[in-house]
């Protein structure tokens, strides 16, 4: 393999140079999201019905009384490769990056898979795969009506009340970036829900960081822990004294 070797001098130069190009990535990046979050709504007037571990579940159940819920239709199920020991080998690879969705629920939103096999062998397949993310069963047009009826794909709704809206959707090679808890919110209606954010006005906000916390350590409606507020606006005039 042929490749350009440089002293460290030179390296920090080009990485310098590529640094310009990733901000403006990250500035658009942003945008985009912004521009997601200001999306029409569409009013979900079907009533679907899903199998889970705790028996029948309507599409409102699966907010778990959250405000926001992301849905991706994971391939488990007959006729699929790898049934019925394993499921679709690009949806596993998948549902290996899902971050600890604690992160998603602290930001009032829940992540959930979807399948059409039965819940004994998602059960069975979470376990051999140590997965932790809820799984449905579909039982109805669900996954047709939503654009993943023969494709993977992520779906994003809100719910006010017991009404459901869908926000956005991603597929192909949308579903790459996903799995990291900053990747589900930027596809919500909501986004992050952090004041540095270009979101409508009456939109959720608290301070970035301060939210931030241990996945087993989230309690609703707890204010932030003073000493991680305290560490943590360090951070912030650190980094804005070398941004200069």
């Amino acid at each position: 393999m042929k490749t350009n070797v440089v002293s460290a001098q030179d390296w920090e130069a080009a990485r310098q140079q590529l640094l310009v190009k990733e901000k403006a990535m990250t500035r658009a990046r942003d945008a985009l999201a912004a521009e997601r979050r200001r999306m029409p709504w569409m009013a979900v007037e079907k009533s679907y019905a899903f199998d889970g571990p705790k028996g029948r579940a309507s599409l409102v159940d699966l907010f778990d009384g959250r405000r926001q819920l992301i849905v991706y239709r994971a391939f488990f199920e007959p006729g699929v490769h790898g049934w019925p020991e394993q499921a679709c080998r690009g949806c596993s690879m998948v549902a290996d990056q899902v971050a600890h969705v604690a992160h998603l629920n602290a930001r009032d939103t829940t992540l959930v898979f979807a399948s059409r096999a039965p819940q004994a062998d998602i059960a069975r397949l979470k376990a051999r795969m140590g997965w932790q993310m809820p799984w449905y069963t579909i039982t109805d047009s669900f996954d047709a009506d939503f654009g993943v009826g023969e494709w993977h794909g992520t779906n994003a709704f809100i719910r006010e009340g017991d009404r459901v809206f869908r926000t956005y959707f991603i597929n192909s090679r949308g579903d790459e970036a996903m799995g990291s808890t900053w990747s589900y919110l930027d596809i919500t209606a909501l986004g992050r829900q952090e004041e540095w954010e270009d979101s409508p006005e009456g939109y959720p906000q608290t301070p970035p960081y301060k939210w931030w916390n241990w996945h087993d350590s989230y309690v609703p409606n707890a204010a932030p822990d003073r000493k991680w507020v305290e560490v943590s606006d360090a951070g912030e005039a650190a980094m804005r004294e070398r941004a200069g």
